[in-house]
């Protein structure tokens, strides 16, 4: 089984600082420690993954090796100068052929990143869903620092070359023949070192701010879907492009209504004599009241169907059905007359004409007998 991203186990990016690592690991660590989950396999595994990857994240030197080579350039078993790990053969050979490619082009990366994605968790009322809706929501987001304009330095100061990697945003290791080059730990691959960072964005060229945005549901959204809205993630490094924002949607549970895909579900208990008898009763729909006629001799569980008074489909013109699950309710609190009817009703059903009324309970005998007759 292929490890997981150390970055995502911690949930942090790839250019979070060293304290931004140690907060999340410690986070992490008191959630899923195993004091606080005895007999919680799950809890223990979650500590392990997140010990490891903070193990690896927060050694400058493995973390550069982790972030150019991934899970292979901390193995153990294939390691070259500096205890810095590798994959394979191909890996070193690599890393002769960037050297090369990189010193004709005059410099290295260039340590542009795009921005980090997004997700926002959105409550709407199924009704909202049924009709669809425009609502705002508020998140927050890293935007580009308007101190510093996105550089992290001080005002009236600028950035400096990287002293590690002489402004090329990679270092090269070497031995005998085989050069390899890795992300500089120092600059983490942009190349520039902020020697008196900005007061409001302490360096990072970023700040945490609020934005409002409008978010547009379509008719029918279910639960789990989301929205994206493109480029309004975060915001890039060093010029980066933006990420993106997905709304995730979940339908707050409903007092009368459950939904399956496009369809509704409702209960509607109905008296003893309605089900006997027949009549019509009042059910409620996200259009408003509707008419339902019960026929006679209606059995509790019997489900009715209103086809199209259900939920539209996304993007099309059709509905979903209504399906009213009949609940035969027993009747209480009786009075001495209401009783009394009762065992008179239950002393004509009973007899020959038993089979008749009651032809369910009947079967359901013949079966009970024939089971303990069985040898």
């Amino acid at each position: 089984m292929s490890k997981k991203d150390f970055y995502e186990v911690l949930g942090v990016n790839q250019d979070a600082s060293e304290e931004e690592i140690k907060k999340a690991y410690r986070k992490l660590a008191m959630k899923h420690h195993p004091d606080r989950n005895p007999d919680n396999p799950s809890a223990e595994e979650k500590f392990k993954e997140a010990k490891e990857a903070y193990e690896i994240l927060s050694d400058a030197q493995k973390r550069a090796a982790y972030d150019q080579y991934g899970h292979a350039g901390i193995d153990p078993q294939t390691t070259f100068a500096g205890g810095q790990g590798f994959g394979n053969f191909s890996d070193a050979f690599g890393g002769i052929f960037d050297e090369i490619f990189v010193n004709r082009a005059g410099g290295g990366r260039s340590g542009v990143y795009r921005g980090a994605d997004l997700r926002y968790n959105l409550e709407i009322t199924l009704e909202q869903a049924a009709k669809g809706t425009e609502t705002k929501i508020r998140i927050p987001a890293m935007e580009s620092c308007d101190t510093c304009h996105g550089s992290g330095a001080r005002p009236g100061t600028e950035p400096k070359s990287c002293p590690t990697c002489n402004g090329s945003g990679q270092i090269r290791l070497q031995q005998g023949f085989f050069s390899i080059q890795q992300t500089c730990h120092k600059c983490h691959g942009t190349g520039r070192f902020v020697s008196d960072p900005c007061v409001d964005c302490q360096g990072s060229g970023r700040v945490k701010r609020h934005k409002t945005l409008a978010v547009k549901l379509p008719a029918g959204v279910d639960e789990g879907q989301h929205i994206r809205l493109g480029g309004e993630g975060e915001h890039g490094i060093n010029g980066g492009p933006p990420g993106d924002l997905y709304v995730q949607v979940h339908l707050k549970p409903h007092q009368m209504f459950t939904r399956e895909h496009n369809n509704l579900h409702c209960e509607m208990p109905i008296s003893f004599t309605t089900a006997a008898l027949g009549g019509e009763i009042e059910i409620p729909t996200l259009d408003g009241a509707a008419n339902l006629k019960i026929p006679p001799e209606t059995q509790s569980g019997q489900i009715f169907r209103l086809r199209g008074k259900g939920i539209k489909v996304v993007r099309g013109s059709l509905y979903g059905d209504l399906l009213c699950h009949v609940v035969v309710e027993t009747p209480v609190r009786l009075t001495e007359r209401q009783k009394e009817l009762l065992r008179e009703l239950e002393e004509l059903s009973s007899g020959k004409d038993g089979v008749k009324h009651n032809p369910r309970a009947q079967s359901w005998m013949d079966k009970v007998r024939d089971f303990f007759a069985s040898p």
